[in-house]
Parts: C-alpha cells; sequence; structure tokens
C-alpha cells in the first residue's frame, strides 16, 4: 500500500521481513495452489468436460479466464523473467506431451 500511496516503503518492507513465511502472501498463493492442485486428475477433468452443459462449461472457462496470467505475474514478480519463461516453456512442454 505504500508504494501505491507513493510513501515510502521501508517500514512496511521491514514489518513484512520479520513476518514468519506462513504469514506472507507469496506463502497464501502456493499453498492454495499446493491444495488446488494436489489431486490433480487430468481425466476427471476429460469426463466433466464432455458432461458439462455449455452454460456450466461457459461458468468455469470465465472463471479460469484471468488465472494463467496471473499465474504468470506472480512467477514474474518472484522468480524474475527468466525463470518464469524457463519454468513456463517446461511446464507447457509437460503438458503437450502428457496423454
Amino acid at each position: 500500500m505504500a508504494v501505491v500511496q507513493d510513501a515510502d516503503p521501508a517500514a512496511a518492507l521491514a514489518a513484512i521481513r520479520r513476518l514468519p513465511l506462513e504469514r506472507r502472501y507469496v506463502w497464501r498463493v502456493a499453498s492454495a495452489l499446493k491444495w488446488a492442485f494436489a489431486d490433480c486428475d487430468d481425466l476427471s477433468v476429460e469426463a466433466d468436460r464432455q458432461t458439462l452443459v455449455p452454460e456450466d462449461l461457459a461458468k468455469v472457462t470465465e472463471l479460469l479466464k484471468y488465472r494463467p496470467v496471473q499465474f504468470c505475474l506472480f512467477l514474474k514478480a518472484l522468480l524474475g523473467p527468466q525463470e518464469l519463461q524457463r519454468i513456463m516453456a517446461e511446464a507447457l512442454g509437460h503438458a503437450l506431451q502428457a496423454p
């Protein structure tokens, strides 16, 4: 908020620095993704895709619309643009090779 309000972020960054990992934003996002994909099963996704009515598929598609970009922005901010590109290229390669 300090940066958005054009204020000196030093005090806010010092407070964040003292937080344990489990209370930080990056932990919340990483933990949510861990649980979201803990039992990722592409066969179940395929079964849902084949059986969803078009209106429900549209709702799910809309819900997911910005998630890839948000995840890329998260990785870029955390790891830098080169590591983002490496991770996403590797992930895309694995996903395209999977049956």
